[in-house]
């Protein structure tokens, strides 16, 4: 235990521990905090929603810890390191971050929290003597812990670094990144060296595990893939790179005349697996500059998809409706909810009366602002599209008519990130 300065240790212990226990109430607002102090700073840390997730648990974990250390008395020598943080350095590792990076943010966390412990022990009120006691003997703690935590984590990414490292194919996915950064590329000779078709017309597939690390190992989704090509009636083997354990990149190589009817056999083939990934898939495209746009798109489709969170469907494709304009707000899903909040005001509330609204509300737009054609689309009476319609202008307090344009974008939004944008 630190120094405590000559005040009894057991009362230093005792104030630490309240200390400790209105932080506990605090322990979403501090994790967020600390979460975007980390990636504000660290630009290697910026990673897609569920690498930002995965920190945020990490930090999550990490300060509860340290908590019930302080807490319950806990040693630090006795604590096992959290299992997300192992998890977040092997991924870190996976997609080559470096172990600075890694150092680094366990540092910036490390001071954020101390920065949050002194105000909570300032506005405990405490004996001047007894406040900093109880911070010496958080600090101790603190920094015990982070100096063995960090040396396990570090641990864990460099021995999954020599494990990724070892298993795959490094040249294969060197060209691929290369091929997909841009500038002029011999096709034939990229052709030879990976082993795939680039005079094809392209289907670039992304592929993930959202929920289950066990199921996310590169083989099985390099083999989901590889059956989707079977399905689409590929000739030549699909082009896989793995990202990280639960992450990779599908081309899959068509003929012209296969294109046109690709993404409707791939949303078959997708519907019949049972145990198939999360999908995002770009349109079918020829050449060299296919091969990067359908790439593209699939990003773009994917980025949309995590945002959606637990509403994201099992396949989600370039060609979907309103997908592209989504896509354009995938990766900043606030801004997505500010604006839907803003145009759509109490039509934008979470409820099943609003979202049954909101839904009449844009396939009448959509038809042109026909009564019938959105009654034969959602199977209702003209009389019931009408009346839904008008509930939802009043719903908006406004007519549509003043800003249609916004109104139809904000419902487009509220279909593809349903209760992620919702107030």
């Amino acid at each position: 235990m630190a120094d405590t300065g000559g005040t009894d240790e057991a009362v230093v212990a005792e104030a630490a521990a309240t200390v400790v226990g209105r932080l506990y109430d605090k322990l979403a607002d501090i994790t967020a905090d600390i979460q975007q102090l980390v990636v504000s700073e660290i630009s290697e840390l910026r990673g897609d929603a569920q690498l930002l997730q995965l920190l945020t648990d990490t930090a999550a974990a990490s300060v509860e810890a340290f908590f019930s250390s302080i807490r319950h008395g806990i040693p630090v020598k006795h604590l096992e390191p959290p299992t997300p943080a192992l998890e977040y350095a092997r991924r870190l590792a996976q997609r080559e971050v470096s172990v600075n990076a890694l150092t680094r943010a366990y540092r910036l966390g490390h001071r954020a929290t101390l920065r949050i412990v002194i105000d909570e022990i300032r506005a405990a009120e405490l004996d001047p003597a007894l406040g900093l006691a109880v911070y010496d003997l958080m600090e101790g703690v603190s920094f015990e812990y982070i100096d063995q935590i960090s040396q396990q984590v570090v641990a864990s990414y460099q021995d999954e670094r020599d494990r990724w490292l070892a298993n795959r194919n490094n040249m294969r996915v060197l060209q691929v990144r290369e091929l997909l950064a841009g500038g002029d590329v011999d096709a034939d000779a990229m052709t030879t060296a990976l082993r795939y078709p680039l005079q094809r017309h392209h289907l670039a597939v992304v592929v993930w595990c959202p929920q289950s690390y066990e199921r996310g190992e590169p083989v099985s989704l390099e083999r989901f893939v590889q059956k989707l090509g079977e399905c689409l009636g590929a000739r030549d083997l699909s082009l896989f790179v793995p990202v990280d354990r639960v992450t990779g990149w599908g081309w899959i190589p068509l003929s012209g005349s296969a294109a046109p009817t690709a993404m409707a056999r791939l949303r078959a083939a997708i519907e019949k697996s049972t145990d198939a990934p999360w999908v995002a898939a770009g349109n079918p495209l020829p050449g060299v500059a296919g091969f990067r746009r359908s790439h593209q798109q699939a990003q773009d489709a994917r980025a949309v998809a995590i945002a959606a969170g637990s509403a994201a469907r099992r396949m989600t494709a370039a060609s979907d409706p309103g997908l592209a304009v989504a896509a354009l707000l995938g990766n900043n899903v606030a801004a997505a909810s500010a604006l839907v909040a803003e145009v759509l005001g109490p039509l934008a509330a979470a409820t099943d009366g609003d979202e049954r609204l909101r839904e009449t509300l844009r396939v009448f737009l959509r038809n042109g602002s026909s009564y019938t054609a959105a009654a034969e689309e959602l199977h209702l009476h003209h009389n019931s599209v009408k009346y839904r319609v008008q509930r939802a202008v009043e719903r908006h307090g406004r007519p549509i008519s003043d800003d249609r344009l916004d109104v139809e974008v904000a419902l487009l939004l509220c279909e593809w990130f349903g209760a992620a944008v919702l107030s």
